[in-house]
């Protein structure tokens, strides 16, 4: 793996580097190929605190220990204005619409495999481009596809759906073929200041503020009843943004008089009446759907899966292959139906294909199908 190849002699790759271990290392592996490796930081997001300030530059001071560590140049770039326009409008009018939309997955699309693959390309003359994302890359028959990583834990490929065979072609993954606590161990053997260095987590833009108080800034809260099922107005919320199907934790009820022990979950949005709807228990109806429309369709190939196949798909990061069968409504909407009901399939949110390890692509999740 991380023997020189020949044929890599010469060859350019730009690497996202972040300041975190999973590009640190893969920069590393790329140069022990036989790559002539350079970094390249964004920037994506003009802090406008103190806290969020010294996180960013507390980044690019890691990524720069660790390309001098290396002994190779990191560029930056300043993709905000990009950021701003591509991904964080679109995330303000999602919540705005009632939709719990993912960030992440707009952010390789429009950013990471788009403006930094542009500047990679025009700027500094790359032959690939590298990120320290948890997929690998299979070349057959004159296409790229993309695979899930060896770490199950830590697979990405459900935030990279999105990019197509020709951007896949042009991207190396090298961490994809190690578990994380190998690329930790690979990172301490080097002596690179990342080793131990935790993993972010979290939307980047709000940092480790409270998700409630940074959107309010953005999006004004509209408070309303919260009722069960059954039309029981049992509390208050304050604003349906803040809330996502299959939320148990932050609604602040319990204790009612006549209910069960059971926990409470949002079951549903009534952004008509502005009602957040909540019952008891994690497979309570109202939480199952038996199915899903998806549209705004991508495949990898440009090509999705036959009519009527049977395959897998996640309505969200981490949870277990849904057993499902898949039909065409139009050329940008599928229809999915699941073969046990699911719980919380959230719109908005992204429903992502598999054939076994191959990540075929996806859509956006729009109408939950129930008996």
């Amino acid at each position: 793996m991380t023997s020189i190849d020949p044929t890599h002699l010469g060859k350019k790759v730009i690497v996202g580097m972040s300041g975190g271990v999973d590009s640190s290392v893969s920069a590393y592996l790329l140069m022990k190929q036989g790559y002539q490796v350079e970094g390249l930081f964004m920037k994506n997001w003009e802090e406008d605190d103190t806290d969020e300030y010294c996180a960013a530059a507390d980044d690019l001071k890691d990524a720069q220990a660790v390309c001098d560590k290396l002994g190779i140049k990191l560029h930056t770039v300043n993709f905000a204005s990009e950021y701003w326009d591509n991904v964080f409008e679109y995330f303000l009018a999602e919540y705005k619409a009632g939709r719990t939309p993912n960030p992440d997955i707009m952010c390789n699309k429009e950013i990471k495999f788009k403006a930094f693959l542009e500047f990679a390309d025009e700027i500094l003359d790359a032959d690939y481009i590298a990120m320290g994302h948890y997929v690998r890359r299979r070349d057959i028959d004159g296409t790229s596809q993309m695979l899930r990583g060896v770490d199950g834990n830590k697979d990405q490929s459900y935030f990279l759906y999105t990019l197509s065979h020709e951007q896949v072609a042009r991207s190396l993954f090298p961490v994809g073929e190690l578990e994380k606590s190998e690329v930790r161990d690979i990172a301490k053997e080097m002596g690179l200041i990342t080793h131990d260095k935790k993993d972010s987590t979290g939307i980047c833009f709000i940092g480790e503020r409270k998700f409630t108080d940074f959107l309010s800034t953005f999006l004004p809260a509209q408070p309303g009843n919260i009722e069960t099922s059954e039309g029981e107005v049992i509390g208050q919320h304050q604003g349906l943004m803040y809330h996502t199907l299959g939320q148990r934790k932050g609604l602040g009820i319990g204790g009612l008089k006549n209910s069960s022990e059971d926990p409470w979950y949002v079951v549903e949005k009534d952004l008509v009446r502005n009602v957040l709807v909540v019952g008891q228990g994690g497979n309570h109806p109202r939480l199952m759907s038996n199915g899903l429309l998806a549209n705004q369709l991508h495949w990898v190939d440009r090509k999705g899966p036959a009519e009527g196949a049977k395959i897998t798909l996640k309505t969200r990061y981490r949870q277990h292959d849904v057993p499902c069968t898949v039909t065409y409504d139009s050329d940008d909407q599928i229809r999915v139906i699941f073969d046990e009901a699911v719980a919380a399939v959230t719109p908005g949110q992204s429903a992502v294909f598999y054939d076994g390890e191959i990540c075929l692509g996806g859509g956006i999740i729009d109408v939950l199908i129930r008996d």
